[in-house]
C-alpha cells in the first residue's frame, strides 16, 4: 500500500517542489492538499485530481489516521506550530528550511519527537543538487587531496525588493538571505566537512528599500582544517562559480545552478527523460593549471530526499535528513549572526549536533 502524503501549502514550495517529488517516487501518494487559496486549490484539482483538497489543516487533524507522513510548506513562522500539531496527532512530519526560526524551538521540537517516537525530517533538497554530489564523490575519493579550502555561493541579481514575509523583520518569520539561501550552504558545508569549530560572517542590508539582510558572506573552520567560504547575495550582477573546492592536489570549479528548480518550473518531474541531467556544457574543470580536464556533473535527485524518507518509515532505514542537522545549521545561522553583529570570531562547542 502507498505511503499516504498530505502537503500543507501549495505556493511555490508545495506546487513546484513537494508536490511533483512526492507523486515521482513509488510506494508515495500525493493523497491531500491544504491550501485556502481558491486560485491553488483549482490548480491542485488539475494536476492531480486523486488528492483531496482542503481549506483548512482542522480537516486533517480531525481524521489524521487517515494519512502517513505529513508535508509542512506554510511560511516559515507556521513550521513548528504545524510539526509538533502532526507529531501530537500521531503523524511524522516533513518540515521545509528553516525547520525553526531558532536552535531553541528545534531542540523543543526534537525533544516532542522523541517522546512521540516519531521522525521530523528537514527537507534539505540542496543535498541532491548534482553539482554538490559532484563534489562529495571528489572529496570522498581523494581525487582532491586535502581539502584546504571550499567556497560555494548562492548568488542572484534581484535589485527590487519584493514584498513577501521573507523580507519580514520579525524574529519569528525567519526572515533574509542567510536563513532563505544560508540554510542550505551551510548544510553542505557541514555535511561535507563537519560542524565548524569557528564562525565568522559579514551580513548586510544593501538594497535600497530592504528592510532584511540581502547580502552575507560566511566562513567556518572545520575540525579537519578546511575552511568553508560561503557567499549568498541579492544583489550579484555578475555571478561568481558556484563552487570552487581548492585541494593539496587538484581543485574543482563550476558554475551555474543545479538545473532542477528551473525544470520542476517549467513542468518536468523526475520521472521525465532528462530531468536532473546538466548539459556538457554546464561541466565544471578538475585538475591543476595546464592539466585541467572537464569533469561531468552528477545526476541531479531531489526525488532521493523522499525515497529516503520512505525507506525509514518503511524499512527503518537512517533518515535522508536529521532534525540534528537541521539544529545544527540553526546553531552555526546563530553563531553567524552574533559574529557579524559583534564583529567578531564565534566558537562553537564540540558536542554532537543537536545535542540538548
Amino acid at each position: 500500500m502507498d505511503l499516504r502524503v498530505v502537503l500543507i501549502g501549495y505556493g511555490t514550495g508545495g506546487s513546484v517542489f513537494h508536490a511533483p517529488l512526492i507523486s515521482s517516487v513509488p510506494g508515495m501518494r500525493l493523497a491531500a492538499v491544504v491550501t485556502g487559496n481558491p486560485g491553488r486549490q483549482e490548480a491542485v484539482r488539475e494536476r492531480y485530481p486523486e488528492a483531496e483538497v482542503f481549506d483548512s489543516a482542522d480537516r486533517l487533524w480531525s481524521a489524521p489516521e487517515g494519512y502517513d507522513l505529513v508535508v509542512v510548506t506554510a511560511p516559515n513562522r507556521q513550521h513548528v506550530p504545524l510539526a509538533r500539531t502532526a507529531l501530537t496527532s500521531g503523524v511524522p512530519v516533513v518540515v521545509d528550511k528553516p525547520v525553526a526560526a531558532s536552535a531553541a524551538d528545534a531542540r523543543s521540537l526534537a525533544a516532542l519527537s522523541a517522546v512521540r517516537g516519531l521522525p521530523v525530517f528537514p527537507f534539505h533538497n540542496r543535498r541532491w543538487d548534482g553539482d554538490h554530489q559532484t563534489v562529495s564523490r571528489l572529496v570522498g575519493s581523494g581525487a582532491l587531496g586535502d581539502v584546504l579550502r571550499f567556497e560555494s555561493r548562492f548568488e542572484r541579481w534581484r535589485p527590487e525588493v519584493r514584498r513577501t514575509w521573507k523580507e519580514s523583520t520579525d524574529p519569528r518569520d525567519a526572515g533574509g538571505i542567510l536563513f532563505d539561501l544560508g540554510s542550505h550552504l551551510i548544510d553542505q558545508a557541514v555535511t561535507l566537512f563537519g560542524r565548524p569549530r569557528h564562525v565568522y560572517a559579514e551580513i548586510d542590508t544593501r538594497r535600497r528599500g530592504a528592510d532584511t539582510p540581502d547580502d552575507a558572506f560566511v566562513a567556518l573552520a572545520h575540525p579537519g582544517g578546511t575552511r568553508s567560504h560561503l557567499w549568498m547575495s541579492a544583489t550579484a550582477a555578475q555571478l561568481g562559480p558556484r563552487f570552487r573546492v581548492l585541494g593539496s592536489r587538484a581543485s574543482y570549479t563550476v558554475s551555474g545552478m543545479d538545473g532542477q528548480e528551473e525544470q520542476l518550473h517549467a513542468g518536468l518531474t523526475p520521472r521525465d527523460p532528462g530531468y536532473g541531467i546538466a548539459p556538457p556544457e554546464s561541466h565544471g574543470v578538475l585538475g591543476t593549471p595546464g592539466k585541467s580536464d572537464p569533469e561531468p556533473t552528477a545526476p541531479g535527485a531531489y526525488h532521493e530526499f523522499y525515497a529516503g524518507v520512505l525507506r525509514t518509515l518503511r524499512d527503518g532505514a537512517p533518515p535522508p535528513v536529521t532534525l540534528a542537522d537541521a539544529i545544527n545549521g540553526l546553531e552555526v545561522i546563530e553563531a553567524a549572526m552574533r559574529s557579524a553583529r559583534d564583529t567578531a570570531v564565534v566558537p562553537l562547542d564540540d558536542r554532537r549536533p543537536g545535542d540538548q
